[in-house]
């Protein structure tokens, strides 16, 4: 008989990326186009909502660069593109609060990259 999982020890976690890439790379990345900002707020905002269970962390590169800056949310594993405070309050709202999601600003299996040649 196989033992069970512990429980997870978080509700929700929340990974920001914030890998940063040579100015003027192909690819840009996160961090340049204001991810660090936005990851200190969205940490700040979810405190001050009391949100119990909820870690928001740093990431390096979640390779979805070209849609930053990005964000993921676990277990459920769904992407959000934010660019803004609003955007972030947004998510926070509708996903960690509510429960739903923040259907504007999820990135979904439409949000891919064209095949290399």
């Amino acid at each position: 008989m196989a033992e069970a999982d512990p429980p997870p020890y978080f509700e929700a976690h929340v990974f920001v990326c914030c890998n940063r890439r040579p100015d003027g790379h192909k690819r840009g990345s996160c961090a340049a186009s204001g991810s660090e900002a936005l990851r200190d707020y969205m940490k700040a905002r979810a405190k001050e909502l009391g949100l119990k269970g909820v870690r928001v962390n740093q990431a390096g590169c979640l390779d979805r660069c070209e849609f930053g800056p990005t964000l993921v949310i676990y277990p459920e594993g769904i992407w959000y593109q934010v660019r803004t405070r609003e955007d972030v309050d947004e998510v926070l709202a509708a996903h960690l609060v509510a429960g739903g999601r923040a259907r504007r600003l999820m990135l979904t299996e439409k949000d891919v990259l064209p095949a290399k040649p």
